[in-house]
């Protein structure tokens, strides 16, 4: 067991106010958003990753031939020619959406951080913000 000098001991005297409690609960909500983006995130690289998949398998495929598309949880027969057309939207849509998610994430990073600078200002090592 180690033993903690006393100057390093918590210092129990700090007293948590209602602003840094609002802000602790903050950070605990960013936290959790900032999770769900990650979450997020990683769904839409694997949905990428499929549509480049898709696309190089689209590539291959006679012109003539019909293709099955998934659209939601169905899949349609439609032309090559439409099929493409297709994937280049949802390829589109996908950077979209990711692009919105990634920005939502910094944005949260951000406010993460300054709260993280103005709780260890004042409370020292007798609060833990990492996981």
């Amino acid at each position: 067991m180690r033993m903690v000098e006393q100057d390093q001991e918590n210092d129990d005297s700090t007293e948590v106010t209602w602003e840094d409690q609002q802000k602790i609960n903050l950070f605990s909500k960013l936290n959790t958003r900032m999770k769900g983006f990650e979450a997020k995130m990683e769904a839409a690289k694997q949905e990428k990753e499929a549509l480049d998949d898709l696309s190089t398998e689209l590539e291959l495929a006679d012109d003539t031939e019909s293709v099955l598309y998934r659209i939601g949880e169905t899949y349609l027969h439609m032309p090559l020619h439409r099929a493409l057309e297709r994937l280049e939207q949802d390829q589109a849509d996908l950077d979209r959406r990711f692009s919105k998610l990634s920005q939502s994430s910094q944005q949260c990073e951000t406010e993460m951080k300054q709260l993280k600078v103005a709780l260890y200002a004042k409370f020292g090592s007798a609060i833990n913000l990492d996981e």
